[in-house]
This record gives structure tokens, C-alpha cells and sequence, in this order.
């Protein structure tokens, strides 16, 4: 969307001539998402550990895997998020 909105102002800048090359746009999208999963990251956790949507774990487990009882398992969430 940036691209097609400040590409077409290269005529005026030349220095928007760097939306034009994929490497550029690739690093601003992974720059945003990962600035995104940052700031969403923290306050999603918070939410899902509030609602109590976590993992559930059998009873047949070995013991270090009951601590991970309790742990929020939509961290898909973020990635679609971000």
C-alpha cells in the first residue's frame, strides 16, 4: 500500500526510488511486524493468561512438563496480528 502511495512521488524525490526494489519493502515489513508482535506482545499475553485460556496438560506426564501448565497457546494469535 506504501508502495503504490509514495513510489508515484519519485518523479518529485528521487529518494523514493527505494520502494521500487523488493529487499527494501521486505525489511520494512519485517520491521513492522516485529515492532507490532513487541507492542501487542506483552498486553496479548496478559489478556490470555486473564481469560485463562492456557495450556492443559495430562495427567501422565513427566513432572517438568506440569509447569507448563497454565501457559497461553494462542501465540498464533500474534503472528496473524503482526
Amino acid at each position: 500500500m506504501i508502495y503504490h502511495l509514495l513510489y508515484p512521488l519519485s518523479s518529485l524525490f528521487i529518494g523514493f526510488n527505494v520502494f521500487r526494489y523488493i529487499t527494501f519493502r521486505t525489511i520494512g515489513a519485517t520491521l513492522t511486524a516485529l515492532v507490532l508482535s513487541l507492542l501487542i506482545g506483552s498486553w496479548l499475553i496478559r489478556k490470555l493468561k486473564e481469560m485463562e485460556v492456557g495450556q492443559r496438560v495430562r495427567e501422565d506426564v513427566p513432572l517438568r512438563h506440569r509447569s507448563k501448565e497454565g501457559t497461553p497457546t494462542m501465540g498464533g494469535l500474534l503472528i496473524i496480528v503482526s
